[in-house]
């Protein structure tokens, strides 16, 4: 697998179903999905208005640094880890950077400070 090929494509395949299988049915929320390609970051976010409250929340944002999937926050039900994983990706080419550095080495994946 040539990462610097391949890995941008399948966090973008992966996200791209997720947000169109998300899309809010809510008036006045949208769900999209933001890359900044040329430099790694793949968000998936929500933003909008509901009974006055503005919503603004990142579900997933994904990094690719230095050869790894850079997870740094995820609130999917499995894990984008677990696509990344069923998609053929090692478990140390994936950081779950949303856990302190310490923390790390108690979980199946990459180990990076």
């Amino acid at each position: 697998m040539d990462k610097l090929i391949e890995y941008p494509q399948l966090i973008k395949r992966i996200l791209t179903e997720y947000v169109e299988l998300c899309r809010h049915p809510q008036p006045g929320i949208d769900t999209f999905l933001i890359t900044d390609e040329q430099n790694g970051h793949y968000i998936w976010m929500n933003l909008g208005w509901e009974k006055g409250d503005r919503i603004t929340g990142i579900t997933v944002y994904v990094r690719i640094r230095d050869g790894k999937f850079w997870i740094e926050e995820d609130w999917t039900e499995d894990g984008i880890a677990t696509d990344l994983v069923r998609a053929g990706v090692p478990k140390e080419d994936i950081v779950l950077a949303f856990h302190e550095p310490g923390m790390r080495q108690y979980t199946d994946f990459a180990v990076v400070s």
